[in-house]
């Protein structure tokens, strides 16, 4: 079976499908891996035959605009930057690759011009959401900036809520991708954000129940398999410097603004401070070195990129943006996780480590080093923290979400 997998965004969209494919092609499948040529060559090291959707130029170039982090601009960004001017090509490269019959499409949440490959080609389609955030239930309501029902609000004020946001991203999705699908002979999608980015015939979660546990609304036709965790360990050199800095004392915090994030000198600046005050050895991440300071003081280390499997076992406490492919490392690693939230699914992840005990969050706005610093403090020195974030760790233990996903995807493969 020829699986096409086409996952679009930053690593942590594109890591967890890369993960799922190599599974896939040990199982003896065809993988082919759509996305940015920013990620050929993590493909390519992955052993996946790779075509390239867009250019790493173009994947840099939307990365320097800081509305890709706002939180309701953000949605906007992406479409008018990236995905509207894209259905054509993409779904071209998609018609060249699918063999109906003995294809299926893999595609990630922003993948949708898989949607008209499916109606269009008839491929099989699983759509692959990475966090329950993309779920707009009425129940256990995803947490966004501007949502203003609470959790105790009535469901038809959530509907309500949902309808107004589904109207805004349709009006930003729709003129462009009606267009195409016109010319496909396809009819109009509609509301886009609650009904149609999800396949009608398979939805996959990668992610497990007890982090984000499926309600009554959610379509019929998702299962759930868990964390994938695949982070590039085994496909990259471990730094220079890093196993001496950690030999060198206390485990330090880690702190990432993400993968993609150019803008991030303030969070640097604030998080050498913060660990001053605390007197706690740190270690940035980022592939941006412009974004570090320049003198850092012996007690904290900047690194362009570790696996996030290798550094957070050995570390007191990450402090992030709340990706969810972060979020799950430091889930499995067993320690406390500070989330910054920005935009996309940031802020719900932030609420879920809250509702299991195991980290704290605050806007961007607010990450200032004295309240980072308070934050940290008392995620270190509970507990009650400390008990949660081990038992949650101890969930992990005898699990398969790969294997389990590529059971899932298989099943879809078959009808």
């Amino acid at each position: 079976m020829r699986i096409v997998v086409m996952p679009i965004g930053s690593a942590g969209d594109v890591h967890p499908l890369v993960g799922v494919g190599k599974a896939l092609q040990a199982r003896g499948h065809e993988v082919v891996v759509v996305t940015n040529g920013y990620f050929g060559d993590l493909v390519r090291k992955a052993g996946l035959e790779f075509h390239a959707l867009g250019s790493a130029e173009d994947y840099l170039k939307l990365a320097e605009n800081p509305d890709l982090w706002h939180p309701r601009r953000a949605f906007a960004t992406i479409f008018k930057g990236a995905l509207n001017h894209a259905w054509a090509p993409t779904h071209a490269l998609l018609r060249d690759l699918c063999r109906p019959g003995n294809a299926v499409l893999v595609a990630g949440t922003l993948g949708l011009a898989a949607r008209n490959a499916q109606e269009a080609l008839g491929v099989p389609l699983v759509t692959v959401h990475l966090a329950p955030s993309i779920f707009f239930s009425t129940y256990r309501a995803p947490r966004f900036a501007g949502m203003f029902a609470p959790d105790w609000a009535p469901r038809w004020l959530k509907r309500a809520q949902f309808w107004a946001a589904g109207r805004l991203t349709d009006a930003v999705v729709l003129p462009a991708l009606n267009r195409f699908r016109r010319e496909l002979g396809l009819g109009p999608a509609r509301d886009i954000v609650r009904t149609w980015w999800h396949s009608p015939q398979r939805v996959l979660g990668l992610f497990p129940e007890w982090f984000g546990p499926p309600q009554p609304d959610w379509p019929p036709q998702t299962r759930l398999a868990g964390f994938p965790l695949f982070d590039e360990d085994g496909l990259r050199e471990p730094p220079a410097g890093l196993e001496a800095f950690l030999a060198a004392g206390e485990p330090p915090v880690v702190f990432t603004p993400g993968t993609a994030m150019r803008h991030g000198t303030r969070f640097f600046t604030e998080a050498v401070r913060a660990c001053e005050l605390l007197g706690q050895r740190g270690i940035l991440l980022t592939q941006f070195a412009e974004t570090v300071p320049r003198d850092l003081p012996p007690s904290v280390a900047h690194f362009s990129y570790i696996p996030f499997s290798r550094v957070l076992p050995r570390a007191a406490a990450l402090v992030s943006h709340g990706g969810i492919g972060t979020t799950a490392q430091a889930l499995r690693a067993g320690i406390p996780h500070l989330v910054q939230h920005m935009a996309h699914d940031q802020m719900d992840n932030g609420s879920r480590l809250q509702d299991l005990g195991t980290g704290d969050m605050l806007p961007a706005g607010a990450f200032r080093a004295p309240r980072v610093a308070r934050l940290l403090r008392g995620l270190l020195e509970s507990p009650a923290v400390a008990q949660a974030a081990r038992a949650i760790a101890a969930r992990f233990a005898g699990t398969d979400p790969v294997g389990d996903a590529c059971r899932i995807i298989e099943e879809a493969a078959r009808g």
